[in-house]
């Protein structure tokens, strides 16, 4: 669902050296939590290194996977990280079909369960990118995280208007139109949100479902607003204000989809995060009528009570 490992050619990645260098920051900042991503962060050879350095100031950490990797680092993980959240399509067929790799589910659901079998209590997560080749599997879905063995999982739609995620360049509406659901569609999308609210009204009560059946809804109005039928959902968000992003050639983002703000060989991170523009930035920033806030599919909206 990204496009980093075509755009990183020259294998840009954060080194041992890097991660220490931005720890006092983290420090003065009071960070709580560190998100190692990728790509496939598992496939850093130095991986657990950057998380020995980051938890060595008792900051937590989660880890963002395909799964594939889980099973064969399981030991590994449950040592030197807090949770992990993998990406999951769909249910078997889907789900391989859409990563395009043979037994992808297979290994993800053996990566959890041993994850589990050693630490029962870790905690284990999903995220569901909803697009075209998925939108009707959506109970399913539901379903294939339980078979897992998930504690949760969450739903978004796709990102199809800005450069996140290292895309070289923005999509042309060719490729937009091999994800967005397309306006046939959307009648059953709305059916399929309706089927898993009567099915899955449990999973909505325990919170095995992260969203509510009110934010669920909010996926086909976003997904409608791009075929003219209502406008985009509001879209409530602080991720400039509670977050930042550190790219792996060392660029540094508000948040995964505004423009870049600095980069940590150039300066220290805290000297960005403060600098005149990132201040500026953050007062001017209205998520009303910012056009990348208005299309955001990936919000973070933190209370200063929120427990990480």
């Amino acid at each position: 669902m990204c496009d980093i490992w075509k755009g990183n050619n020259n294998v840009k990645q954060l080194e041992e050296a890097d991660i220490e260098k931005i720890l006092e920051a983290m420090k003065k900042l009071n960070t709580k939590l560190v998100v190692m991503s990728g790509g496939e962060a598992l496939m850093h050879p130095n991986f657990f290194k950057l998380c020995k350095i980051i938890k060595s100031r008792k900051i937590s950490i989660a880890l963002l996977s395909t799964g594939l990797l889980l099973k064969k680092f399981a030991r590994e993980i449950i040592e030197k990280t807090d949770e992990v959240i993998v990406s999951l399509d769909g249910s078997k067929e889907v789900h391989d079909q859409i990563r395009n790799i043979p037994n992808a589910f297979e290994k993800l659901k053996e990566g959890v369960q041993e994850l589990k079998s050693l630490k029962a209590k870790y905690r284990v997560t999903a995220r569901c990118v909803i697009q075209k080749e998925n939108f009707e599997d959506l109970p399913n879905i539901v379903n294939a995280a339980h078979e897992i063995g998930l504690d949760q999982i969450s739903f978004l739609t796709a990102d199809v208007t800005t450069d996140a995620f290292n895309r070289l360049e923005l999509w042309n509406e060719e490729k937009i139109c091999e994800v967005r659901l397309s306006r046939e569609q959307l009648a059953g999308f709305k059916e399929v949100i309706e089927t898993l609210i009567q099915t899955h009204s449990k999973d909505f009560e325990k919170r095995f479902i992260a969203e509510s059946p009110e934010k669920v809804k909010r996926f086909y109005d976003y997904y409608a607003a791009f075929q003219g039928l209502n406008q985009f959902p509001l879209v409530r968000c602080n991720a400039p204000w509670v977050s930042t992003v550190i790219e792996a050639d060392g660029t540094v983002r508000p948040c995964f989809f505004h423009k870049k703000i600095g980069n940590i060989y150039d300066k220290q991170i805290i000297e960005i995060l403060n600098s005149n523009e990132s201040i500026s930035f953050r007062k001017q920033l209205d998520m009303k009528t910012d056009p990348i806030c208005k299309k955001c599919v990936c919000y973070l909206n933190l209370s200063p009570f929120t427990k990480l």
